[in-house]
């Protein structure tokens, strides 16, 4: 099954606003990718007349090994390589990685590979701090030909899964997608796409232990009505089908972050 979401991630900074930020997160030493101690993701620091960025991964927060590190500004920034230089992320293993640009606010840095598990991550940035853990090394495979989906920690595999993945014209795309958010329950409705219910291959459907791996609408999630055709076809709109037990199984120990591999 798919399902799409739209998810949103005023003017634009003066070079003198911008120098004065960063300014201020040199001066306090705070520069890196995070959120201030006493700020969550979502309710940004001030400092002085300036507003903090808001960051994710939160303090506090363990994340999978697939988790980026992103920094949303206050307003548009006019000058990238300034705000990327304003950022400091400081793993306890070291880690490689790059920056990228989500829109004109919003920045984003993704490790080359992974972060090595049981990494403790400090970012600061403009008067922004977070402090998080990455924890074990939670990584699925769910193979397109084998029809398989296999989860390992620490490198060594715990389940190995019959699954379904999408059927011709609705193929699951390939790549490596860290998990974004899970919901106990949810209904799947073809029309957010834009295909009617009433189409042949219009659905709407009660769905439990969604993992969602792409705001696109691909989910990791339970499918009783494909068991027959788990691990011997694929038959979905995309989604990933596994039986309830092993999508209860893969949402109750899967953690935002946590990369899931799509492989042919």
């Amino acid at each position: 099954m798919t399902l799409t979401v739209s998810e949103g991630l005023d003017g634009m900074w003066k070079a003198q606003q911008v120098g004065r930020l960063f300014l201020v997160s040199v001066l306090a030493a705070l520069a890196v990718c995070g959120v201030s101690a006493t700020a969550s993701a979502h309710s940004p620091a001030v400092t002085g007349k300036v507003v903090a960025p808001t960051l994710s991964p939160a303090s506090g927060q363990v994340v999978g090994i697939a988790h980026p590190v992103v920094v949303r500004f206050a307003s548009p920034v006019s000058d990238r390589a300034l705000a990327e230089r304003g950022v400091q992320i400081t793993p306890s293993k070291p880690v490689p990685g790059q920056f990228s640009w989500i829109d004109d606010r919003t920045v984003q840095w993704t490790p080359d590979h992974f972060w090595p598990a049981d990494t403790r991550v400090t970012v600061e940035a403009a008067g922004a701090r977070s402090q998080f853990q990455v924890g074990d090394a939670l990584v699925a495979v769910a193979n397109t030909t084998t029809h398989q989906f296999t989860v390992s920690i620490n490198d060594q595999v715990v389940q190995t899964m019959p699954a379904s993945m999408g059927k011709p014209g609705y193929e699951t795309p390939l790549g490596t997608f860290p998990v974004i958010e899970q919901f106990r329950d949810m209904i799947m409705d073809s029309s957010t796409y834009g295909v009617p219910i009433d189409d042949e291959e219009g659905y709407r459907l009660y769905v439990e232990y969604a993992t969602r791996i792409t705001w696109g609408g691909i989910f990791v999630h339970a499918a009783p009505w494909s068991v027959n055709s788990q691990g011997f076809e694929n038959v979905s709109h995309g989604c990933i089908n596994l039986s309830t037990e092993n999508a209860r199984w893969f949402y109750d120990n899967a953690k935002i972050g946590d990369p899931v591999i799509v492989t042919d």
